[in-house]
């Protein structure tokens, strides 16, 4: 037999061996990559039963944003599973007829069967405010109210907020405080509005055990240990801006767990970011439940 033959007849078999294998490599890692990608786009969880305690209906006051029309935004909400929606209105901004921006809201939430719970306006700085807020209990049965110091024009550690915070609690009302809508760098020229300074708040919550207070959009001017001080005073938060790589686990690490609620934002933020900050951390079953269901819904009903 040719020797040469045979050299050439083992290196044919070889070279399809080795295409052979390579071949197979490839479709593992073909395979692989695949999955990978999946994992890597696959939805965040949809969790029935969620409460977002932070969404707002009506038109942002400086341009258009997707679903500001409010059954839109019902559409998508309920098509990631949320049960209940606390909503303000983006009317309470810059409106001096907050009696009319209440009814509205009233209205929106009354037609939309029980999934948004109507939040009503309330701006201490404009006569009759004391009205206004018998109104959101009386005629509307708002179980709270959304403030918005910076816009209104007052601080947290006035006399006027105290008195706010008496009324809304003897009323038994959740009191949100939404210290920011937006990153002031994207403010309107003409319109800075700069963050509520929530320094003044713990004090003035250790003042009120009873009262029910929620920080909206808090994770952006406030960090570290004033978020400890306000959370140890009872003061509740949401997550729509937390940031960072696992934001909510390392929250959690830090305060009590009916500290912490589920809010996105909606329609300002995409309400997909904030689903994907429950995915990103690592959570415990528990932790889950009452992030996005079980704090609201006894922060809501408290007595």
């Amino acid at each position: 037999m040719n020797p040469c033959a045979s050299l050439q007849l083992n290196r044919r078999e070889f070279l399809a061996t080795a295409a052979g294998a390579a071949t197979a490599v490839a479709a593992r890692l073909s395979a692989s990559t695949t999955l990978h990608a999946a994992e890597e786009v696959s939805p965040a969880p949809r969790l029935a039963g969620l409460i977002d305690t932070n969404v707002s209906l009506g038109r942002w006051p400086f341009r258009r944003l997707p679903l500001d029309e409010s059954p839109a935004l019902a559409a998508k909400l309920r098509g990631h599973g949320v049960a209940q929606a606390w909503a303000g209105s983006f009317d309470a901004l810059l409106h001096k007829d907050i009696a009319a921006v209440n009814s509205r809201l009233a209205v929106i939430c009354r037609k939309s069967d029980g999934l948004f719970v109507p939040m009503g306006a309330l701006n201490p700085m404009l006569p009759g405010w004391e009205d206004d807020l018998r109104r959101c209990v009386e005629e509307h049965r708002m179980p709270g109210i959304r403030l918005h110091p910076n816009y209104h024009g007052y601080k947290l550690g006035e006399p006027l907020f105290e008195r706010v915070l008496a009324l809304a609690t003897e009323r038994n009302l959740l009191v949100q405080i939404s210290l920011i809508m937006e990153d002031e760098r994207t403010l309107h020229p003409l319109v800075q509005v700069p963050a509520t300074d929530a320094a003044p708040l713990a004090a003035v919550a250790r003042n009120f055990p009873r009262a029910r207070l929620q920080l909206l959009n808090a994770f952006r001017p406030l960090r570290g240990k004033a978020v400890i001080e306000l959370a140890a005073a009872g003061v509740r938060f949401e997550i729509a801006m937390l940031e960072g790589v696992a934001g909510v686990g390392k929250m959690l690490a830090e305060l009590d767990a009916d500290r912490l609620l589920f809010g996105s934002h909606a329609p300002f933020f995409y309400f997909e970011s904030a689903l994907l900050k429950l995915k990103e951390s690592a959570l415990v079953e528990a932790q889950l439940r009452a992030l996005t269901e079980g704090s609201a819904r006894q922060l809501l009903t408290a007595r």
